[in-house]
């Protein structure tokens, strides 16, 4: 049955406004236009795996990964090796020095010294027709060395061109020379007067090549390379930027099950490089630290052998001022001594004496500090504590002054550069100063606390006659200078042993090594993934803006739903060069559809259920409202039926040319009374078919269709004609055809696939659904069934059975033949 109002449901308001909304996105045909463009996925497909070849072949740059694991012990005395308190520093526990240490690694100060003294600012490389290759050090035959006292260009490639007989032809780029240069000395750049590009030139090795921009020669490796080269391509960078490559590629971890072994790593685009780098490193790193904890310990020796033979001055007066008193004041005996208090005080200003060296110690090392002679610094065991916080602030302020040093000679005391070092530089000795401070308040406490229990303790000894507290006095002295006497005796001891025993902290468990490992990145599959990937979101992107965009007409039901206005029928594409379709290809798909749209205007209510006056329209031009109202106006003819076609599209006159008929005299010219009914009707070829073709085209088209004389020139053709069909203006551009509509029996509107705008179809569907417009209809022209769009009332049959003309030269599509083999071979018994 063919959909139509629900007459017996009355709809609220919500209801009426879904009549004329369609979806925002029709996924059907998303789905379709997809599958329709398959070539451009294809085309897109294989633009991809070209790009992603040439990028993997020519200019993807691998990157390589090399390890080196490590052991570090926790028997360090440096400052520059914490041990116990780091922990403050970093919040964390457990390994403290070797989370140090992994600052060690990862700091400036270490990584500029390997830059300076390896000569990691120079880099080699080769290159092929397209793709560079970045070469280790030792892979080139000739190393090339600066003159750190010339000015030098930068990030300036220098291509080496191996000659005969140890030369090199020196070959620099066309362009790009520059007048400001950098000084490996100072580390900044100076400007220097404009100059012509140097011309290449043939160089010994071992020769000085000199330009305005470049002074360096080159040295013969001592390794013979194994890889012949054409071209050697040597960049040199800032020390600055150099610093930065290696530490953004070292990365440094602990194993998860003995926190004291370090996994180092590092990236870069050649694996011998990052072994060397590596095995290097860390080589350096151990020299550095074994030199400091000797300096350190040579240092805390000869302090502690200075104090003692100070003390042990002490402790002879001391001990001869007792023996005084014993034998001249024959006090060597004293009766009833109270033993347990003279052992209480003594042990008292025993650690009341160890407690004063310390802070003896710690003065000197505070001294040494503000004094910034860090050379003579001693190690905090001599003032009793071991604290990361004070040694890490201790290293980090010896480099700051160090730097400080440095920049003074290229900055200014007021510049920008300087001023943040001073920050840095008082930071470090707020953190060092505040740490010396909670030691000195925690000596002098318990200092006190001590001669809190001594003055105690002395009450008790009152008692005494004065010669024999006298002696117990001068006794007290002496064993206070010994106990001062042995506690540093036994921290040189210490020392002693430890300078004794002394090597490097840091033990190698497997050096760096290329074992042939393969490349870790780039990620190459990903990469082609990613370019394939990308490439076909393209067609995906623009077809998804293209069906958002697109508002047209293009699914049956979609219009049904949105409407609810009764289908009469489709119409499947004219293949016909004029609109006779009906006439000159009657037993064609179409001619069989517009029989059926006669068959279906019976369901639109007219008198006696009969269809008297016909009126065809359409939203805009172009939709096809003519060419069906000159086909179903044939087909009616065709049945016997006496049929006038009224061409009342004044504005845009079509009718008479495929009819062959003569436009001199239409209706424009009858309703302004310039000629009879009978000079309008023109014969066709069916007998029962008349034309009243529109006329010229007359300046006020509104006035006359809407006149008297045209409702009573349709009421009189009621009389004559079994059926008039009348051409009507569109309803989109003009109100003619909605006043005609209160005149005619049936309204047919026409809707062209794919080319109807959906918004069009607002106004109609308000219209009828509101009662404004009664006995409408809807006839889908324009289908292309090939795009199989289907919609459940029956259109589409024949293609492909031999039941209409087009059939033999059908060509079934190719999803439908696969479907249809896939069901004769599940099909089989």
């Amino acid at each position: 049955m063919i959909p139509g109002k629900d007459a017996t449901v009355e709809k609220n308001d919500s209801q009426k406004e879904k009549h004329g909304s369609f979806s925002l996105f029709d996924i059907e045909h998303f789905l379709r236009k997809i599958l329709k463009n398959w070539y451009w996925f294809v085309f897109m497909l294989l633009i991809g795996y070209v790009i992603s070849w040439v990028y993997s072949k020519y200019y993807a740059q691998n990157v390589y990964a090399s390890n080196l694991s490590l052991s570090i012990s926790n028997n360090t005395s440096s400052y520059f090796t914490p041990n116990q308190s780091i922990n403050f520093i970093y919040g964390q526990g457990g390994n403290q020095d070797g989370i140090y240490l992994k600052k060690m690694l990862l700091s400036r100060s270490h990584n500029e010294f390997l830059v300076k003294g390896l000569d990691l600012f120079v880099d080699y490389s080769t290159k092929g027709s397209i793709k560079s290759t970045y070469l280790d050090k030792d892979d080139s035959p000739v190393f090339l060395q600066i003159d750190k006292k010339h000015a030098q260009q930068i990030n300036y490639p220098i291509t080496l061109m191996p000659k005969s007989n140890d030369t090199y032809e020196v070959v620099l780029p066309e362009e790009g020379q520059s007048t400001n240069l950098y000084s490996y000395e100072i580390e900044g750049f100076q400007s220097i007067n404009a100059y012509e590009r140097p011309a290449n030139k043939v160089i010994k090795v071992g020769e000085w090549y000199t330009s305005p921009n470049l002074r360096f020669r080159l040295i013969q490796n001592p390794i013979k390379s194994k890889i012949v080269l054409d071209k050697i391509i040597v960049n040199l960078n800032s020390v600055n930027q150099s610093v930065n490559d290696i530490v953004s590629t070292i990365g440094v971890e602990f194993d998860k099950e003995i926190n004291s072994i370090m996994i180092i790593t590092k990236t870069g685009y050649n694996l011998n490089s990052t072994v060397s780098f590596l095995n290097k490193s860390v080589a350096e790193l151990q020299k550095k630290r074994f030199a400091d904890k000797n300096t350190v310990d040579k240092n805390t020796e000869s302090y502690l052998q200075e104090n003692l033979d100070g003390i042990r001055k002490k402790l002879d007066s001391s001990a001869a001022v007792l023996n005084y008193l014993k034998t001249t004041e024959k006090l060597y005996d004293i009766k009833d001594r109270d033993e347990k208090s003279l052992g209480k005080i003594k042990d008292l200003e025993a650690k009341k004496a160890d407690l004063e060296s310390k802070l003896s110690s710690l003065n000197t090392i505070k001294r040494t500090m503000e004094t910034q002679n860090f050379d003579k610094m001693i190690s905090t065991n001599a003032a009793g504590f071991e604290d990361g916080l004070f040694t890490a602030s201790i290293s980090e302020l010896k480099s700051l002054y160090l730097k400080r040093r440095e920049m003074a000679s290229i900055y200014k005391p007021n510049s920008e550069p300087m001023l943040e070092i001073n920050r840095l530089i008082n930071d470090a000795k707020l953190s060092s100063t505040n740490s010396l401070r909670n030691y000195y308040t925690g000596y002098y406490d318990q200092i006190n606390k001590i001669n809190e229990q001594v003055s105690s303790a002395n009450s008790d000894l009152l008692t005494y006659p004065e010669k024999q507290r006298r002696y117990l006095d001068a006794e007290r002295g002496y064993n206070m200078i010994e106990a001062t006497y042995n506690s540093l005796l036994a921290r040189q001891n210490e020392t002693q042993m430890r300078m004794a025993t002394n090597q490097s902290d840091i033990t190698v468990i497997d050096p760096a090594k290329n074992l042939g490992q393969g490349p870790i990145g780039p990620n190459v599959k990903g990469t082609k993934a990613a370019i394939l990937g990308g490439l076909l979101v393209l067609p995906l992107l623009f077809i998804l803006i293209g069906t958002v965009l697109d508002n047209r007409i293009r699914n049956i039901k979609e219009l049904l739903n949105a409407t609810r206005i009764p289908l009469l029928g489709v119409i499947g594409n004219n293949s016909n060069e004029n609109m006779l379709t009906v006439l000159e290809q009657p037993k064609s798909s179409v001619s069989e559809s517009f029989r059926g749209i006669r068959a279906n205007m019976r369901f639109l209510s007219g008198e006696n259920g009969k269809s008297k006056t016909i009126l065809i329209t359409s939203s805009i031009g172009g939709e096809g409202k003519t060419y069906v109202s000159i086909n179903l106006a044939s087909v009616l003819g065709l049945s016997d039926k006496k049929t006038i076609l009224l061409g009342m599209d004044l504005r845009k006159p079509k009718i008479f040319g495929d009819f062959k008929i003569d436009n001199k005299y239409g209706i424009s010219n009858y309703l302004t009374g310039e000629v009879s009914i009978d000079q309008i009707i023109n014969k066709t070829n069916i007998p029962n078919l008349d034309v009243a073709t529109s006329g010229p085209i007359p300046p006020n088209p509104s006035e006359l269709l809407m006149s008297d004389k045209n409702i009573k020139f349709i009421e009189e053709l009621k009389d004559i004609y079994d059926y008039i069909i009348i051409d009507s203006p569109p309803v989109g551009l003009v109100a003619d055809s909605y006043e005609l509509m209160k005149y005619s029996d049936a309204n047919i509107y026409v809707v062209r696939h794919e080319y109807t705008e959906k918004y069009m179809l607002k106004m109609i569907t308000e219209k009828y659904h509101n009662n404004e417009i009664e006995h409408l209809g809807l006839v889908y022209n324009d289908y292309d069934a090939k795009q199989g769009y289907g919609y459940g009332y029956g259109y589409g049959y024949g293609y492909g059975y031999g039941y209409f003309d087009e059939d033999k030269n059908y060509k079934e599509p190719l999803l439908i033949r696969i479907r249809n083999k896939a069901r004769t071979i599940f099909n089989k018994k």
